[in-house]
């Protein structure tokens, strides 16, 4: 690996470090800023081989720009989620139809597939229980068909449509 490289991923780790010290302590006086450059510069000389692979080419705009549309399309499926969920327990039937789904994803990078997972459990009414490769098993509330917990391949492609493939769309162009 090249010089290059590795200042490249060093400047990244030290730049995102920097923006989560930003995020985390909400000021800008002089010290904490001061501070916080320090430890960050810190920081990124022991993590930076384990942080980034990509370097300063994570800070693509294309992808800053999916990154920063992320969190409010994440923030609107999140809160439908919770409203379906609590139309389901307020219901006097309580309709519910557990179950686990095969889904399948596109994404080929492992922080990609991590953030799809966290994605989907952070999501009211998903749990994904177990990720094998581009293979994911998820307990959803509602099942929409019995045969759909059967790995035949239309029910993964009608589970993937409904759970994985929303995020992907972003996740994809974010983590590649």
């Amino acid at each position: 690996m090249g010089e290059a490289s590795k200042i490249s991923r060093y400047l990244y780790t030290v730049i995102v470090l920097f923006l989560i010290w930003l995020l985390l302590t909400a000021s800008l006086d002089p010290q904490e800023l001061g501070f916080g450059l320090i430890l960050s510069l810190i920081v990124a000389a022991f993590t930076y081989e384990i942080f980034s692979t990509g370097g300063l080419a994570n800070l693509h705009p294309k992808r800053i720009a999916y990154a920063i549309a992320y969190v409010p399309y994440f923030l609107w499926a999140m809160i439908m989620a919770n409203l379906d969920v609590a139309y389901r327990v307020l219901h006097p039937r309580r309709p519910i139809r557990p179950g686990i789904v095969h889904c399948k994803t596109v994404l080929k990078s492992d922080v990609g597939k991590l953030a799809l997972a966290n994605s989907i459990t952070l999501t009211p009414g998903t749990i994904t229980l177990d990720v094998d490769d581009e293979n994911y098993f998820i307990h959803w509330i509602w099942v929409p068909d019995e045969a759909m917990t059967e790995e035949e391949g239309e029910h993964v492609k009608a589970a993937s449509a409904n759970i994985t493939q929303p995020f992907e769309k972003f996740l994809k162009v974010i983590f590649g």
